[in-house]
């Protein structure tokens, strides 16, 4: 082949070489994946900025809110190794466009959804796309990169992925601001067109010629019941109770189908999931900090939102505007960082890291009500992008590298599954804190107050919107005033214990890394 051209269209990269194709062909492999994978990054947080408005828009409780969110992040993390798996079988490329094509058609469903049941449904829908498109794009730099080369390939991709995805949520909460929220979801539909442009148009495809057999469907479906039943018992622990006969069976039997999912794995010929490369430490290392670190972020950013619009009473895009300093410092330092690992080695910028991001989560803490962003939010924005900067791009080529390279759609699948399950479960599981500790603020403010017996029933049902909750109107405007202040004082409250939950796991992410992460190369 001459490296000197772009490789020819549908030549299949059997085994990719130091460098298959030439530097041109590259820049177009990076740009379709930037743009591809960003539909998903951009999703989730244009999403979560949509929250407040599907609260008021279609009478949304939080555990409501919580399932538009978890049913994509359900099927996205369950779904991403066989993802992987199909695109080491079929064809990355292809694999990938289909997951292009399918996430689009739902991004229109979604938009279409007249009801908080149709939405969570074309939610879970977008959420299997999502699972075909994300490995894909790794594993196609991987195929056509070097591993000299990948790690800044890696570190653009996911400076460009930060950067689309920091200014999707200022364009998305412009459109919910001043259009719909269902502009949120409509938003994806020309960028789906531009990905799928690129890719049958100069994105060679590649293949593993050594993957073969039947796909391990039974370990797709136990681990998505596995993982469905666990997230459903704590979501709704807190509006059913901890002994309901529901959320104990969901509990119960989503564990009895992990544990099943871990022997079907054991004894599979073709596991969605080797248990094989976990030998490696650094691979292991990388994946238990991954857990820990992007647990803290989905839960920080999921409640985020709904704290900056509902109750530090930003618009919708000012709401959108209040991440982007942290994106753009990964932005600018991700390709830098990416080369991190030649020169240092994985493990320093994997603990120096997290232990900076545990300092922004920190940072995050201390806001109360009012005062300027800049005093405000401002700081943890900066300090949490510039310790995610130096995580990120170390963190998923340590995973590359600790892999064979026909193994990389498989070992993508696994971190970014790993990623997305660890922001499944970190949110269900500080959705139960954050309520435990909003109602507990919010009775010791009740308890002061002097109301009358019909407004105080009338408010009970509004706490399951937290920060959402509105004063009924019967009561007096005194009394109104006095109880928007109590509901804004105890989510800040709740929102003050959950940011240090999230910075202390971000410290242990970085003991884990100082542990488990191999010596300087960081490698196999």
């Amino acid at each position: 082949m001459n490296l000197n051209q772009p490789c020819a269209e549908g030549v299949v990269l059997a085994a990719p070489v130091a460098q298959p194709c030439a530097k041109s062909a590259q820049r177009w492999v990076l740009a379709a994946t930037i743009v591809g994978s960003s539909l998903a990054f951009i999703d989730g947080t244009v999403v979560n900025v949509a929250l407040p408005a599907l609260q008021r828009d279609l009478g949304a409780t939080v555990t409501d809110v919580q399932w538009v969110v978890e049913a994509y992040a359900l099927l996205f993390s369950a779904l991403l190794l066989v993802g992987g798996a199909l695109g080491d079988r079929f064809g990355r490329r292809r694999v990938y466009a289909s997951g292009v094509a399918l996430f689009a058609l739902a991004s229109a469903a979604c938009g279409l959804s007249t009801s908080v049941r149709q939405l969570v449904i074309t939610r879970a829908v977008q959420g299997i796309g999502a699972a075909l498109l994300v490995p894909g794009s790794l594993a196609l730099i991987s195929a056509n990169f070097s591993e000299r080369e990948r790690g800044r390939a890696i570190g653009t991709w996911s400076g460009f992925s930060a950067i689309t995805t920091g200014f999707g949520p200022v364009l998305g909460g412009w459109l919910i601001e001043h259009l719909s929220w269902r502009w949120a979801f409509f938003l994806n539909l020309p960028l789906s067109v531009v990905v799928l442009g690129l890719v049958f148009w100069r994105v060679p495809e590649s293949r593993d010629p050594d993957a073969s057999g039947p796909l391990d469907w039974a370990g797709a479906l136990l681990v998505t019941l596995g993982l469905g039943g666990i997230v459903y018992g704590l979501i709704e622990s807190s509006r059913l109770g901890w002994g309901n006969a529901q959320v104990v069976a969901a509990l119960a039997g989503g564990c009895g189908a992990l544990f099943a999912f871990g022997v079907v794995e054991a004894r599979s010929p073709a596991p969605m999931l080797p248990m094989s490369l976990f030998r490696s430490r650094s691979f292991t290392g990388a994946n238990v900090l991954t857990v820990l670190l992007y647990g803290a972020l989905g839960s920080a950013f999921f409640f985020l939102p709904l704290d900056l619009i509902q109750v530090q009473r930003y618009s919708a895009t000012a709401a959108g505007a209040a991440t982007l300093p942290f994106i753009l410092i990964v932005f600018l330092l991700s390709r830098w960082s990416g080369g991190l690992i030649q020169a240092y080695g994985a493990k320093r910028p994997l603990v120096l890291g997290p232990m900076i991001a545990a300092a922004g989560f920190t940072l995050l803490a201390l806001p109360r009500t009012g005062g300027s962003y800049w005093s405000t939010f401002f700081p943890a924005m900066v300090v949490l992008g510039i310790g995610m900067s130096l995580s990120v791009a170390p963190l998923t080529t340590t995973v590359m590298n600790a892999v064979e390279v026909r193994r990389s759609g498989v070992a993508s699948g696994i971190n970014n599954a790993v990623s997305r399950t660890a922001g499944l479960v970190s949110i269900a599981v500080m959705g139960i804190l954050f309520l435990h500790l909003f109602n507990d603020g919010l009775d010791r403010r009740l308890s002061t107050m002097s109301l009358r017996r019909d407004v105080s029933l009338a408010f009970e049902s509004e706490r399951a919107k937290l920060g959402g909750a509105q004063a009924p109107r019967l009561a007096p405007p005194v009394e109104r005033a006095a109880l928007q202040e109590a509901v804004s004082e105890a989510f800040v409250t709740a929102f003050r214990w959950m940011s240090l939950v999230a910075a202390g796991l971000a410290l242990s992410g970085a003991l884990a890394a100082a542990v488990l992460i191999e010596g300087r190369e960081g490698g196999r």
